[in-house]
């Protein structure tokens, strides 16, 4: 994903509409994901923000598949995750952050996590999330996906990622600047 300067995150309407059809027809397909959420409250919400739409574009493009995972009532905010079975494909081969990029000194993947989900206006699942959302579903059965990382595991070099295996979700380490061809990202979006 190239990195686009913010005054041009904005979607055309045809592009708009489009990604209104292919988030409706998920958000319908996936009701267990979403109990006594209205498909028109969110897109109202969705209207009145054009960044965010162009954030849920971002995802989409990138194979997420972005779905509603909840509703948050202090806020006001709707929550979508990546929902794709495995980790997004336009994702994927990336490092964890821009700090573990920098000290790769050969074979450097293209991009990190953190720095493609900045630029994409989302953020990447913590633990607590990332174990919500496997309760919806199975995902990463054969891939795995980077975490959010707390700030005391990062300072040592490490990063944390998830996946599910054996029927059971993990969750464990890896160098920060290690990167595999089967793991990438899984992002969230308030709107």
């Amino acid at each position: 994903m190239t990195k686009v300067a913010a005054g041009k995150k904005k979607l055309s309407t045809a592009e708009r509409d489009e990604l209104f059809k292919t988030l409706k027809a998920r958000f319908e397909k996936n009701m267990h994901r979403h109990k006594g959420i209205e498909w028109a409250q969110v897109q109202a919400k969705l209207e009145a923000d054009p960044a965010k739409q162009w954030s849920l574009n971002a995802m989409e493009s990138t194979e997420g598949e972005p779905d509603v995972v909840a509703f948050d009532k202090k806020t006001g905010e709707y929550i979508f995750y990546d929902c794709a079975a495995e980790t997004p494909k336009g994702r994927r081969n990336v490092c964890y952050d821009g700090d573990a990029l920098e000290a790769r000194k050969e074979f450097k993947p293209a991009d990190s996590a953190v720095d493609m989900a900045a630029d994409m206006g989302i953020e990447l699942l913590n633990e607590e999330e990332y174990r919500a959302l496997q309760e919806l579903g199975k995902f990463d059965t054969k891939t795995s996906s980077w975490l959010a990382t707390p700030a005391a595991i990062r300072k040592l070099g490490g990063a944390i990622f998830g996946d599910r295996r054996y029927d059971q979700v993990f969750v464990y380490h890896n160098g920060a600047q290690s990167y595999y061809a089967v793991r990438g990202f899984r992002g969230a979006l308030r709107v």
